[in-house]
């Protein structure tokens, strides 16, 4: 039995349903995860951390087939333009590696805004936490931990 990430106790605490999937995380991203675990790339989705002309951090949710739109993303926060963070911002900000960032558990709670295309899903996965590790759960089970929108995201 492998040890739960932090992700993974947060939804325990909260009795909120999710399965565990698990990957050989070499070097392995995006599309050939959801080949991996056998999933639909538009369900799963990549947590990504952006810095707005006001310097508040944001965090997005695209689908790992997609790209994430600066100016639709933007918008959405009410921020004249954003930018993705360095990977070398990651850690400290986040306290999450790049590969495995998850938008449950950061170190600090940042505008979460997810893309529109997972309402059309029952459910989605993203990281939990750790390279080689997706939590798979419904939107509603996500919004019980960390509160969200969703808007018109990708390119």
């Amino acid at each position: 039995m492998e040890d739960k990430t932090n992700v993974q106790r947060m939804f325990d605490k909260q009795k909120l349903p999710y399965a565990s999937r698990s990957y050989d995380a070499t070097e392995t991203r995006g599309e050939e995860v959801a080949r991996l675990l056998g999933l639909d790339p538009a369900a799963v989705f990549k947590t990504l951390v952006t810095v707005g002309a006001s310097r508040e951090h944001y965090v997005f949710m695209v689908p790992v087939c997609r790209e994430l739109d600066l100016k639709k993303a933007a918008k959405a926060v009410g921020e004249k333009s954003v930018q993705m963070i360095k990977e070398k911002e990651l850690l400290p900000l986040t306290g999450y590696v790049h590969g495995g960032c998850s938008p449950v558990g950061m170190k600090k709670f940042f505008k979460t805004t997810i893309d529109q295309s997972a309402q059309a899903f029952g459910e989605i996965a993203f990281s939990a936490g750790r390279r080689g590790r997706q939590i798979q759960t419904s939107p509603a089970a996500l919004a019980a931990l960390i509160p969200y929108t969703f808007a018109d995201l990708t390119v």
